[in-house]
Formats: C-alpha cells, structure tokens, sequence
C-alpha cells in the first residue's frame, strides 16, 4: 500500500494527493506536520531528513519532495496521462513545475503566510503589498503563455498544471486586489471543474 505522510491544509501536499486522485491511485495518508507533529520524530527523520511534509512511501521506496513525489507517481501509475511521452511535451510541462519553484513560490508563500497564517496584529503590511504587486506580473506572465491553450503545456492537463494549479487556487481565494487576466481566469475555472482539484485543492485556507 502507497502511504503519503502529511497534512492536507499544506500546498505540496496538496499537490501529491491531487495527482494520486486524478490518475485514481489508491493509497493511505498519514496527518503529519504542524498541529499533527510526528515529523520531527526518528522515524520520520529516517525516511525524510528534512523533517518536511509530504512523504511518500511506495513498499520498500521512500521519496521526499513534492514536485519529484508527483513526477513519480505520474510515470509509475498514469497510464500515460498527465507525463506526457513525448519529450518536448514533457520538458514544456515540467519547465511549469520548475517555473513554480523559481518564480512563482517566494511571493506566493509570503503572501499566503501574512494573510492567513499570521495575526492580523502582526502582519507586515509592505511585504504583503510588495509580493501582491510582484505576483500580479508573475500571473500575468502565465497569462500570456496561455494563449491558444487550455493547459499550461498544451490541450491536456499534465504534472505542469499541479504545483501552478495548487498555488493559483490561494491567488483567487485570498482577500485581495487581482487584475482580470482572461487566460488565467478561463484555465484556473477548468481546473475547478475537475473532481480532484475541488476534493483537494480548494479547501478553506488555514
């Protein structure tokens, strides 16, 4: 049995159990992190020295990282949906996922952490000001990108779209000033038509 270890209020993992649920993988998940703890113990330690969330364990392989946990499971259990065979098409949709790392994570995070996870009393109202502005290029970029396509590398939903998907799901629910970005809007409402991205991407944020 696959066990994925961690909290479902976090993004990455999120991400993990939005692939397992749109390529219908059965597995076991284990609440670890934050107010569940268990990640700061040996056995965890052992398995993922970071002490961060998700963790997967497939039998006897343990894997950490959320991006390379999704990757794994697409091209192990996809049955050729979502890791696309042909090179280019892969390279397009996995440039996203590094895309999200680079780009699109530091302002993200910040952005959420202030607005969500810190009290009103202590928030820093430039930072969140300066990561909304930032991120209304960094979406924008994508926006262009989207031109003529329904996914971000191309006309089917691919390992790209996971980790962009999970953070634009917070973009659009947070409390603040958006510009409309058609591109974006019409590809993030596909996403939300997908029975995976409702179960485990858009839950109230906490």
């Amino acid at each position: 049995m696959i066990k994925i270890w961690g909290r479902t209020n976090s993004i990455n993992v999120q991400k993990v159990l939005w692939c397992a649920g749109e390529i219908g993988l059965k597995y076991e998940r284990i609440d670890a992190g934050l107010q569940f703890g268990k990640n700061r113990e040996p056995a965890y330690l052992a398995m993922n020295p970071n002490g961060l969330v998700p963790t997967l364990e497939d039998d006897d392989f343990v894997l950490w990282e959320s991006h390379s946990i999704v990757r794994y499971l697409a091209a192990k259990y996809g049955n050729g949906k979502l890791y696309p065979a042909d090179l280019k098409k892969r390279a397009d949709a996995e440039r996203w996922m590094d895309w999200a790392l680079s780009t699109l994570f530091l302002d993200s995070r910040n952005l959420f952490w202030e607005l969500i996870r810190t009290p009103p009393e202590k928030r820093n109202p430039e930072l969140i000001e300066k990561s909304r502005k930032s991120l209304c290029d960094i979406w924008a970029r994508l926006d262009r990108a989207l031109e003529g396509r329904k996914y971000v590398a191309g006309s089917e939903l691919t390992v790209g779209d996971i980790p962009v998907g999970a953070w634009a799901f917070r973009w659009f629910a947070l409390p603040i000033e958006r510009p409309e970005l058609k591109n974006l809007r019409a590809w993030y409402e596909r996403l939300t038509e997908r029975a995976a991205y409702r179960e485990h991407v858009m839950l109230p944020l906490s």
